[in-house]
């Protein structure tokens, strides 16, 4: 139901985002320093502040704040038993054919156009750093998280190279 006054929990969406992140082992100075990884053979000047100060600003971006929402907790609730079948079936398996993970993840890269796109693609597939983690551990229902963590890195490198270019 629309609700004309209803003001946006801008806060609360960045404190939940941050939270889950944290309760599932994700310290944004680890993407931060991902990100510096990548980006500093590209811009000589870079610093890893920079880096994390850039993600900081992305991580608040309402689009990424949405989707993240929404893939963490598809991710718990598929691991609680919450979800029903077949769904449940083939989030638990990551199933190659899904897909609606990765178009989550790359509305949150796409904040930054082409070059988020593409950043997205190769975190996708090269699964760098704590991104690989997620990928390939099987304590949990990783569906989501991984692809998630991979967008978050792409925007904000897309985001530093809005900047330096």
């Amino acid at each position: 139901m629309y609700q004309k006054d209803f003001k946006y929990p801008d806060t609360k969406a960045y404190e939940f985002v941050v939270t889950r992140l944290k309760e599932r082992g994700v310290e944004l100075d680890q993407l931060a320093q991902l990100v510096y990884d990548t980006q500093k053979g590209f811009e000589a000047e870079l610093t890893l502040a920079e880096c994390q100060k850039d993600l900081n600003d992305v991580m608040h971006k309402r689009e990424l704040l949405n989707n993240a929402m929404v893939m963490l907790e598809l991710d718990r609730l598929t691991e609680e038993n919450k979800v029903a079948q077949p769904l449940r079936e083939i989030i638990e398996n990551d199933s190659g054919v899904f897909g609606v993970d990765e178009t989550l993840a790359l509305q949150i890269a796409n904040i930054y156009g082409t070059i988020g796109a593409t950043n997205f693609g190769y975190f996708d597939r090269v699964k760098s750093g704590i991104i690989q983690k997620f990928d390939t551990s099987p304590e949990h229902v990783n569906t989501f998280i991984d692809d998630l963590l991979a967008a978050i890195v792409a925007a904000t490198c897309g985001k530093i190279a809005h900047k330096y270019a």
